[in-house]
């Protein structure tokens, strides 16, 4: 019986079929970079707003007041008062009522005496210029409740941990389309409830539950593809991520566009209904229905996709091999328990961590720093294209231990000289900032790969998946270390990216080189990588090749 590989190669291991299917499937790309990005624009500060009297708003209507002349008379005896305060988080504590003058509301308490009236914290009745621009203004996520904008971005990547878990496993149990098409829909009607949620709390429900269902259109689109291709086809996976930064260079156009936060909400999540019609073109993986033993089902794809790529497979082909067997019940412990197994396992969790949390943090970094947001997303997006094609040059060439290790190094030392350039220099400040997101792209891309390449066979999905899971942990503590430290000083964020992107880039030059060589099958295979460049790819150069995922 031949295997599945030989079967794969004999019906074109990257035709007609593949590409198509690749390239559908890359689209999700797009819309789950919307998820992964949009709070940069669903949380913009509001422009203009402050804390009202109680009673304010009656008066203003009796008296026909504009908002900027109820804003002066409520701000501006504020601002005599304490000379740094500027009404947003506090105000005066009097109450207005229908005896007060329109013409002067505080003559009551004579003018010498305004500087002596008690101040009140706000709690409440916060007035915006646009009051529905973001869910800043939605939900009063300001002054005290200002950390719950980092709650909200923390509870997206906490839906994303719990999807890598729980959706992968369904993956594995019920088929990848299944899944796929049903993490389509659950990213879609959720976008929709969040948009429209009447509570902050209803709104980081369903942003959990988006993140979940994101997180399982994100996984299994890159497996369905990388499935269905040969094994040598790595590049694929750089490929799916230029699609990534496609979608980062498409929101800003959008949120220019859209006014409201829930028309962006929208306007980036209805677009996963569009994939349920993948459910006519995108075939179940064969590899997974094989290991469901479907061998008949499977075989039946594996003839479509030779007659979609111009071959042809002999009709006497009746069933169909499987040539690895995952480990039962595979455990953490099974990826420490050897030296080089548990080296490189503590190496690539650290490097999953730091590479999300930089990543994350520069992207949000965004929307604190002023400037034109628009533009200035638009372009640490656009910095991304080159991230990609450099690695796609490097890689085979001279391995992936050093682009690793240099990605790190670079945006490290940028963190560093971005934070202690003047202002004055925005131009400098912006061209060193975007050769940090350059750097931490191109590891965040290369790290995917290089944890395919360092586990057997026997443990790969399991390595990956628990090692990957450190991103979502990274990108929950993102926003959190991100705007509270910033709070103190706006480049603080800058200077721990900088000693935790260099601390990386020294320790993935401890990992192997495995530029050349075949994958590992088992833990002693791992055990007998070298660290020094080269010598692996000659040692194991003459074994076959296993499939990626």
């Amino acid at each position: 019986m031949p295997s599945f590989d030989e079967i794969l190669k004999e019906a074109g291991e990257f035709g007609r079929f593949q590409k198509r299917v690749f390239f559908l499937l890359c689209q999700t790309g797009v819309t789950f970079s919307f998820l992964f990005t949009n709070v940069v624009f669903l949380g913009q500060a509001p422009d203009n707003y402050w804390c009202r009297i109680p009673g304010a708003a009656e008066l203003s209507e009796q008296c026909g007041w504009t908002l900027e002349e109820e804003r002066n008379f409520t701000v501006l005896p504020l601002h005599l008062r304490n000379g740094s305060s500027s009404g947003e988080c506090e105000r005066l504590d009097v109450v207005w009522d229908a005896s007060v003058s329109c013409a002067s509301p505080l003559a009551r308490y004579g003018n010498h005496s305004v500087g002596n009236l008690p101040l009140a914290t706000c709690h409440d009745n916060w007035v915006y210029k646009r009051p529905h621009s973001s869910i800043i203004s939605e939900y009063n996520l300001v002054c005290g409740s200002a950390w719950m904008l980092d709650l909200s971005q923390a509870v997206l990547n906490l839906g994303f941990l719990a999807g890598a878990f729980t959706l992968g496993y369904a993956a594995d149990r019920y088929g990848r389309i299944l899944i796929y098409l049903l993490s389509c829909l659950g990213v879609g009607i959720c976008g929709i409830i969040v948009a429209f949620a009447p509570n902050f709390t209803v709104f980081l429900i369903f942003r959990f539950l988006q993140g979940v269902f994101g997180k399982g259109t994100w996984m299994t689109c890159y497996v369905i593809v990388t499935e269905i291709v040969g094994s040598d086809q790595r590049i694929i996976g750089i490929v799916i991520q230029m699609f990534f930064t496609l979608g980062i260079m498409i929101l800003p156009g959008i949120a220019y566009l859209v006014p409201t936060w829930q028309g962006i909400q929208l306007a980036t999540s209805l677009p996963n209904f569009l994939f349920l019609l993948y459910y006519w073109v995108v075939p179940e993986s064969p590899r997974w229905l094989l290991t469901r033993k479907k061998g008949e089902k499977a075989l039946k794809i594996m003839h479509n996709i030779a007659k979609h790529n111009g071959r042809y497979l002999s009709p006497h082909y009746s069933e169909i091999t499987i040539s690895n067997e995952e480990v039962s019940n595979p455990s953490f412990l099974d990826l420490v328990r050897t030296p080089r197994m548990r080296r490189n396992t503590l190496i690539l969790m650290y490097a999953w961590f730091t590479s999300a949390l930089i990543y994350q943090g520069l992207v949000m970094r965004l929307g604190i720093v002023g400037g034109n947001l628009y533009l200035d997303f638009f372009i640490s997006g656009a910095v991304e294209l080159p991230a990609a094609l450099l690695i796609l040059v490097t890689i085979d060439r001279i391995g992936r231990r050093l682009p690793f290790g240099i990605g790190n190094i670079v945006a490290g030392i940028a963190c560093l000289i971005t934070a202690f350039l003047p202002e004055d220099i925005p131009w400098l400040k912006t061209t060193v900032a975007t050769l940090g997101r350059l750097g931490i792209t191109m590891a965040f891309e290369i790290v995917y790969l290089v944890n395919i390449e360092l586990y057997p066979t026997t443990l790969r999905n399991f390595g990956v998946s628990l090692c990957s899971s450190l991103c979502d942990l990274g990108g929950i503590i993102a926003p959190f270390l991100l705007f509270r430290l910033a709070a103190i000083w706006l480049e603080l964020p800058l200077i721990i990216f900088s000693i935790l992107a260099v601390v990386c880039g020294l320790l993935v030059l401890l990992l192997p080189e495995t530029k050349g060589i075949s994958l590992p099958e088992t833990v002693e295979d791992v055990e007998r990588l070298s660290s020094d460049f080269g010598k692996c790819g000659k040692k194991r150069k003459h074994q076959d090749t296993n499939s990626y995922i």
